[in-house]
């Protein structure tokens, strides 16, 4: 017999008994508690099945939705980055590009040839210079024009989202290509209402999206008032747009009636892509990589994507007690930074695109290299950056605005996508009479006009026609004995790589739950500038501490945006990173 205390205030306490037998739900263990407590003040969502975690939740509920009938991960996962097309302009797209990473339990539409070295497969859709793109056309007076890599028909490469959701889609997906791309569609025609946080962009927006005729048209009521929250946005191009993919698949985006609009656009404003750009442009379907992080497996995503410069972090990392440092002490952000700085010194030195010139990825993720850094890291005083010098001459021979949005389906497949405009609405254009918001990844080349033309090719990341640029965007998956662990990624530009590396140890080290690791307070640490940046809510003394150490602090705004699904002793658990509004984690 069990006996359960009940008080009444002011007038008695009474006893309730009542018998357990060996099949019912054990008792709660806080039972005989006058009042009961929870262990944490961040609750992550829970699932039974599956979870939809994106900036959006519109976007989320779509995925959510696909889910519902049916779907696997990657039909939700497509049909959620074309709704992001119409439900979060500002990263949302057609016009740009992108990583997934896809982990495939069950794949009944997997026709092809392929074998990847483990169970997750990369597709590499990162945008590619046009044929006419050269160093010298965004020269001028010895400088680099910023403007032109910016802002404008001159500031994109040829989009390769389309051709990256098509070509997991075709390889993975189970619901028809059109039924994907519906809700997408319907979005768009019947419309969305202007959230705080649209408004809030596009008026932040307006003097780059004014410049351009049809997004003023679009977002600005015909140039006559700003987007205001409450409003209903109708994206009538957009939504004959995807109509047309939906019809037609990535060849009418690439080669048909779409890449006839975006050329005549192109041609129209001094913008460089052709149809020979759009004819030419695929997907890239490779193996990710990966290293062990304590017990854990880490994988992401190839060059030139940012996963080479997150795994070797955590390389670093791993040779330092940082489940007894405490998350958020000193100690701990200190040599989170310094590991920073350095894999960030490798970064800038190797990272490009592959096919141009060779990444010395086996060397870069050498457990001997990691080692040797973690060696140089004075636990006592900050390292000034002009004294890290990235190496690989330790002695081993070679070996063989952006958002992101995460699935996990009942059968056990999960994605994790990050793709861009690159700035927030890219370079501000909108392709005539399709609603295409089109990206500025030109701005992401390396420039210097000061070299000679064969000096300057054999930068890793410069501008090439034919070649990607190389991005911080790294989408990630993390294995526990095999098992999916974590599904995750963020927006952030240059500190999507450090925003990650901190959710993995917040997750690893310090065994938090998904929402109180997203929670925590974030860093920034890279190899141009001795800042520290630090997002507000840190300890005072922390502060103190590291700046005794060296640290020149610097305080920042929000960093990131994590949407992840993370899977602990078999449950499904989500969190929505509340760092930008409206985002949104949804179980099935």
């Amino acid at each position: 017999m069990y006996f359960l205390k009940l008080a009444s205030i002011g007038l008695s306490i009474t006893f309730l008994t009542f018998t357990v037998t060996a099949s019912d739900w054990p008792p709660n263990k806080q039972s005989d508690t006058y009042i009961l407590r929870y262990d944490t003040i961040h609750h992550p969502v829970r699932a039974k099945t599956s979870m939809v975690v994106t900036q959006n939740k519109q976007a989320s509920e779509v995925g959510r939705d696909i889910l519902a009938r049916g779907g696997n991960a990657v039909d939700a996962a497509v049909a959620t980055g074309f709704a992001l097309a119409v439900t979060l302009p500002r990263a949302g797209n057609l016009g740009g590009g992108g990583f997934m990473l896809a982990h495939i339990q069950t794949n009944p539409a997997d026709k092809t040839k392929h074998k990847p070295n483990s169970s997750v497969m990369a597709i590499d859709f990162r945008g590619e210079a046009p044929a006419l793109a050269n160093q010298k056309f965004y020269t001028r007076r010895g400088k680099t024009d910023r403007i032109k890599t910016k802002t404008g028909h001159t500031a994109s490469t040829v989009p390769g989202t389309v051709a990256g959701l098509y070509e997991a889609h075709r390889r993975w997906g189970i619901l028809p290509w059109a039924d994907v791309l519906a809700p997408a569609i319907t979005l768009a025609d019947e419309g969305i209402t202007v959230s705080q946080d649209l408004a809030w962009a596009l008026n932040a927006k307006s003097i780059i999206l004014s410049k351009n005729p049809e997004a003023c048209a679009i977002y600005f009521s015909n140039c006559s008032s700003f987007a205001e929250e409450g409003t209903l946005l109708k994206q009538p191009a957009l939504a004959n747009t995807l109509r047309l993919i939906a019809n037609g698949g990535a060849d009418t985006f690439y080669k048909g009636a779409i890449a006839k609009k975006i050329v005549e656009d192109m041609k129209n404003n001094g913008g460089l892509i052709r149809l020979s750009d759009l004819a030419n442009y695929k997907a890239r379907v490779i193996d990710a990589i990966s290293t062990d992080y304590r017990s854990y497996q880490i994988v992401s995503m190839p060059p030139p994507a940012g996963g080479l410069p997150l795994l070797q972090t955590l390389n670093i990392m791993e040779h330092f007690p940082f489940r007894k440092y405490g998350p958020g002490s000193a100690m701990a952000t200190h040599v989170m930074a310094e590991a920073m700085k350095r894999s960030y010194s490798y970064r800038a030195k190797y990272l490009g695109d592959p096919r141009f010139q060779s990444v010395p990825v086996q060397k870069i993720l050498d457990k001997r290299l990691a080692a040797s850094l973690a060696a140089e890291i004075d636990l006592t005083k900050a390292t000034p950056v002009v004294e890290i010098t990235p190496r690989l001459d330790i002695g081993f021979p070679d070996s063989p605005n952006t958002t992101h949005f995460s699935v996990i389906d009942k059968f056990g497949n999960a994605v994790a996508t990050t793709y861009t405009l690159s700035a927030s609405f890219g370079s501000g254009v909108v392709i005539e009479n399709t609603g295409i918001l089109m990206n500025n990844q030109i701005n992401n080349y390396s420039y210097n006009p000061d070299m000679n033309s064969d000096e300057y090719e054999k930068i890793p990341n410069s501008l090439q026609p034919g070649k990607r640029p190389k991005s911080t965007q790294s989408p990630t998956l993390v294995f526990k004995n095999n098992d999916v662990f974590l599904v995750t990624g963020t927006p952030g530009g240059k500190r999507i790589i450090t925003t990650v590396v901190q959710l993995i140890s917040n997750l690893v080290d310090h065994n938090l739950n998904i929402a109180e690791a997203t929670i925590l307070p974030r860093i920034h640490q890279d190899i141009r500038r001795d800042e520290l940046e630090h997002e507000p809510g840190f300890n005072p003394d922390t502060l103190n501490i590291l700046n005794d150490m060296g640290h020149k602090l610097e305080l920042g705004a929000s960093m990131g945006s994590t949407q992840s699904i993370h899977i602990i002793d078999k449950e499904i658990t989500g969190f929505a990173d509340p760092r930008r509004p409206n985002a949104k984690a949804l179980p099935l």
